[in-house]
Order: C-alpha cells, then structure tokens, then sequence
C-alpha cells in the first residue's frame, strides 16, 4: 500500500498522476469500519495500492506532486 487518503476522488487524482508516469495502480475502501456501509454507497478512506516494485517510483512521483514543505510519504 502506498498511501490512504480521504475519499475516492483524491484517490482517483493520485492514480491519474500514477498512471501518467507508467506506474499501475488500484484505490480501494479501507478496511476502517467494515460493514458500516452495508447496502449504501461505499465512502471514507480510500487506500492506493501500489505493486511492491513500483513503490519508490510512485513515492517520488507524490513528492513532485506536493507543495514544498508537505512531504510527509514515507
């Protein structure tokens, strides 16, 4: 997993910069309060998810994606 964020469109936005730099991903619900969305829309955190190979590359294409002082990927 590279990283969760709040909800499916910032999930969507860092995939696209992702797979702009050739680097395949998937976002998906956390596992955070499972079951709390039976039968409604599925909202909240979302996790990116990365393969294992590709995680410094996607790291860094984060890192240039985010205003100076803001780099908190680890």
């Amino acid at each position: 997993m590279l990283e969760v964020v709040g909800s499916e469109p910032e999930a969507e936005l860092i995939c696209s910069f992702l797979r702009s730099a050739g680097i395949p991903c998937i976002q998906q619900p956390t596992n955070f309060a499972v079951g709390a969305g039976d039968g409604l829309a599925v909202v909240g955190p979302r996790e990116i998810v990365v393969r294992e190979e590709n995680l410094d590359e996607a790291r860094d294409v984060l890192r240039q994606q985010r205003p100076l002082g803001t780099d908190d990927i680890d």
